[in-house]
């Protein structure tokens, strides 16, 4: 099997496009190119949706975006790759879902196109023109596609679902203010 099919090159596509927009993306959180903000504009943002604490949530996407990005470009470490960067769009994607599903009213159509195509990549492999298959798929096995998408998905469960009791906490708060203030006066005051 010397010949590369179709096959091969069409992951090679799919790697370049998805990885390549991922790492531009990470780089704007990262290091501010591509008219980013860098981490600190980022950090701001992050801490403004819910994510905190900012900075460090605009590190960890960056790097996921980034990293993820480059290694899927690269086809190496396809599974963890993939996974990174999709555990990274899942965030976005709970963002911007209030929005709804269109990206031009705000919603989350590309961040979860980004995320579905990264975890695609993780399951299907890097096909033969990649690193992975050059190296023998040493970071490339069939137990690390589950064992990453599944780290990911908890992880990911648990940043969301922190960020969405955050979100919800003023709004509890309000409810309990508003709730006091509309009480009666006991009798006697």
């Amino acid at each position: 099997m010397s010949a590369f099919d179709r096959r091969d090159l069409g992951l090679l596509l799919l790697r370049l496009g998805t990885g390549g927009v991922l790492a531009a993306h990470g780089a704007q959180k990262l290091l501010g190119w591509f008219g980013g903000h860098g981490i600190e504009g980022t950090g701001q943002f992050m801490e403004s949706v819910g994510y905190a604490p900012g900075k460090a949530s605009a590190t960890a996407a960056g790097l996921a975006e980034a990293g993820g990005g480059t290694l899927l470009a690269l086809g190496l470490a396809t599974p963890a790759a993939g996974a990174a960067a999709a555990g990274a769009m899942a965030g976005a994607s709970a963002v911007h879902a209030p929005n709804g599903f269109f990206n031009q009213e705000g919603g989350f159509e590309y961040a979860a196109t980004l995320g579905l195509a990264a975890a695609g990549l993780a399951v299907t492999g890097p096909g033969r023109l990649s690193l992975d298959h050059a190296m023998g798929h040493a970071m490339d096995r069939g137990w690390m596609v589950p064992a990453a998408l599944g780290a990911t998905a908890a992880a990911t469960a648990l940043v969301v679902g922190a960020r969405n009791k955050r979100l919800r906490k003023p709004e509890q708060d309000e409810a309990a203010e508003d709730r006091f203030e509309s009480q009666e006066p006991l009798s006697g005051e």
